[in-house]
């Protein structure tokens, strides 16, 4: 019966900052905007395969996570510089000062984190081929592939 996840849904600060930032600096696409209620719905992708809707909410804001799929390699080769020409920070999931992908051996799959200019934390992720190793934790890609391939 389920056959993925078509959208999801969070909080912003001020609407047409947010708006800006996932149209102009992440090339969503405006998909309708509300004229009842303080919320704007964004295409992800060519199609309408997925959306995001972005909610204003200035008494009550909580922030979220969630994760754009994006392929491996360029996780791997643009992600970092694709974050960085857009003045984002990129950050692993140690948060521990590198900014470079690493890998969730349990899944297993490659990430790298920002944030939106509201804190929500932001994601791509590439699931990875092969089967997770849940012993290996959160590692480095390097890491991983000498530890999968030996």
């Amino acid at each position: 019966m389920i056959q993925g996840l078509y959208e999801t849904h969070i909080q912003v600060r001020d609407l047409a900052k947010s708006v800006a930032f996932y149209t102009e600096v992440l090339g969503l696409r405006v998909a309708h905007r509300d004229p009842t209620r303080p919320i704007v719905f964004l295409w992800i992708g060519a199609g309408k395969d997925y959306m995001l809707g972005l909610w204003q909410e200035e008494t009550n804001f909580q922030p979220r996570h969630f994760a754009f799929r994006a392929d491996k390699e360029d996780i791997l080769n643009y992600a970092v510089d694709y974050l960085k020409t857009r003045d984002l920070t990129p950050y692993n999931f140690l948060n521990d000062g590198i900014e470079a992908p690493m890998v969730f051996a349990w899944m297993p799959a490659l990430a790298i984190y920002f944030n939106d200019p509201d804190g929500n934390q932001l994601e791509f992720i590439a699931v990875l081929e092969g089967a997770g190793r849940p012993e290996l934790g959160v590692l480095s890609y390097a890491d991983w592939i000498d530890r999968t391939t030996q």
